[in-house]
């Protein structure tokens, strides 16, 4: 290469390089004032249940036995017989049967004892009631921050209140 081919080519990459250093953009830090700051508030419900146990009386009713008719045969024969040894003609079989509807009363309350009314029995049964309880909290979700920066108003979202300056990231990059 020659001399000038080669101080040309030198001042094109040195113009080219000028060239692509002045389209990249610059950055630099600096500080805006904020102007206002409002806590954002949401609201969120977290719903408990609530139990308590209640009692209740209740009233069972007693279990009857199932009757048996034994007593009531064997007492009826038996009335019957004694009945007829009392009397004579139409009495004696009038005592027969008076004797057999006494024997066979008195033999079913022999057999199945009294099982005539008998009285409830009550009892106290636990009864478990639950209701759901709305339970609302607040909680603060960011800061709406509005600032002004180069005469200009901007506003936006943050996670924490940044008091009364805001560090800004400027960044500048040129129309092309």
């Amino acid at each position: 290469m020659t001399l000038k081919k080669t101080a040309l080519l030198c001042a094109t990459a040195g113009i080219a390089g000028l060239g692509m250093s002045l389209a990249q953009a610059a950055e630099f830090e600096d500080y805006a004032h904020v102007v206002n700051v409002t806590p954002q508030i949401e609201q969120f419900n977290t719903p408990r249940q609530e139990c308590r146990t209640e009692y209740e009386t209740v009233e069972q009713r007693p279990v009857r036995q199932e009757r048996s008719a034994g007593g009531s045969i064997l007492g009826g024969i038996a009335g019957g017989i004694l009945g007829a040894q009392v009397g004579n003609g139409n009495g004696r079989t009038a005592a027969a049967a008076v004797g057999a509807i006494t024997g066979a009363i008195v033999g079913d309350r022999m057999e199945n004892g009294d099982n005539g009314p008998q009285q409830p029995i009550y009892e106290n049964r636990p009864v478990r009631e639950c209701r759901t309880i709305d339970h609302w909290e607040q909680r603060t979700s960011g800061y709406a921050v509005t600032y002004e920066y180069q005469h200009r108003s901007y506003t936006t979202v943050m996670p924490y209140d940044p008091g009364t300056r805001l560090k800004l990231q400027v960044s500048l990059t040129p129309r092309i």
